[in-house]
C-alpha cells in the first residue's frame, strides 16, 4: 500500500492573523469551524481537484514552530507566492531553487513560525 497525504493541520497561535497571512499569500477564503474544542480555518478544496486538504488549526496541542514536518503548496508562480509572504509578514527561508526536471522549491516561514514550502514544477 503507498501512504497519500489525506489531511493536514497548520499550527497557529492567533488564527485571525494565520488567516489574514495564508488570505493574502495564496489569495482564498477559509471556514472557520470549531472540532473538538480546538479552532480550525480550513482551506478551501475543489471537488474533483488532487492534493489534500488542510485547515489551520488552534488549540493546546498545536504548537508553530520551523522544525518538523514540511507542507509542501504547489504553485504556479513561486517568484510572486514568495513575494506575497514576505508583503503579509512572512520571511524567505529557503530561496527558489531548481530541483533539475522537476521544477523549482522554496520554503518561508509564516506569521506563526512555520516552515512552509512552496512547490512550481517546469513549464510545458
Amino acid at each position: 500500500m503507498r501512504p497519500t497525504v489525506y489531511y493536514f493541520e497548520i499550527p497557529v497561535n492567533d488564527l485571525d492573523r494565520a488567516i489574514a497571512f495564508y488570505s493574502a499569500v495564496f489569495g482564498c477564503q477559509f471556514e472557520r469551524v470549531d472540532v473538538d474544542g480546538n479552532q480550525m480555518a480550513n482551506f478551501p478544496s475543489l471537488e474533483g481537484a488532487s492534493g489534500a486538504s488542510g485547515a489551520l488549526a488552534k488549540g493546546d496541542s498545536y504548537v508553530p514552530g520551523t522544525q518538523g514536518v514540511r507542507v509542501y503548496f504547489d504553485t504556479d508562480n513561486i517568484d510572486e507566492t514568495l513575494a506575497n509572504a514576505v508583503a503579509a509578514g512572512g520571511k524567505v527561508l529557503y530561496p527558489k531553487t531548481a530541483i533539475g526536471e522537476l521544477g523549482w522549491v522554496a520554503e518561508f516561514e509564516d506569521s506563526e513560525g512555520n516552515c512552509i514550502a512552496l512547490s512550481q514544477p517546469l513549464s510545458d
